[in-house]
């Protein structure tokens, strides 16, 4: 089951009259960047947190059997550290198709240090998405991970590239690393 949302999202024209404006990656955006970009460096965004609670029938998985990718959930307390790109509008296109399964595009502010923050986007997956698997005990949604695999791979190498390339940032993430604890051997 997938909720295509490139069409949705190409009547959100906020940033269509920008030269440029800031992307913030939080789950493989920040180790698979295959988009073109003007510049990248570490970020975060507030009030949300990271959670493998999106289907991915298209990437991670299939339809038959989805895998398990993170999405962000409202915490007002929770900070949520990443990668952001500036990137030129028509790069949207490239992205929307990437993010098609049940992602929309949503501004948000994102801070590069604790002074200053800018207008950037996210790609957000909501419960009312027919992608969205919700919340799971951990040992369950490892094993889902553990036996995923779609056309871009292995969904336990997703949780495994997320979580490396957050150590790579400084960054401790206790819901992926209590995830990836959970995969066997």
């Amino acid at each position: 089951m997938t909720f295509d949302t490139s069409q949705h999202n190409l009547r959100m024209t906020h940033f269509d009259q920008h030269d440029s404006f800031w992307l913030f990656g939080y789950g493989s955006l920040i180790w698979k960047a295959d988009f073109p970009f003007l510049e990248r460096k570490p970020a975060w965004i507030h009030g949300w947190c990271r959670r493998f609670w999106q289907g991915s029938h298209d990437h991670r998985g299939t339809p038959d059997a989805p895998g398990r990718v993170v999405t962000l959930t409202r915490d007002p307390d929770a900070r949520c550290d990443g990668m952001a790109y500036r990137i030129r509008p028509e790069v949207l296109t490239q992205l929307d198709m990437r993010e098609k399964n049940g992602y929309l595009r949503e501004l948000v502010p994102v801070h590069f240090d604790a002074q200053q923050a800018v207008e950037g986007l996210i790609y957000l997956a909501t419960e009312d998405n027919a992608a969205f698997l919700g919340e799971a005990p951990l040992a369950a949604m490892a094993t889902q991970i553990d036996l995923a695999r779609g056309p871009s791979g292995s969904n336990r190498d997703y949780l495994l590239n997320l979580e490396q390339a957050l150590r790579e940032l400084g960054v401790v993430d206790h819901h992926v690393s209590a995830l990836a604890a959970f995969l066997p051997g």
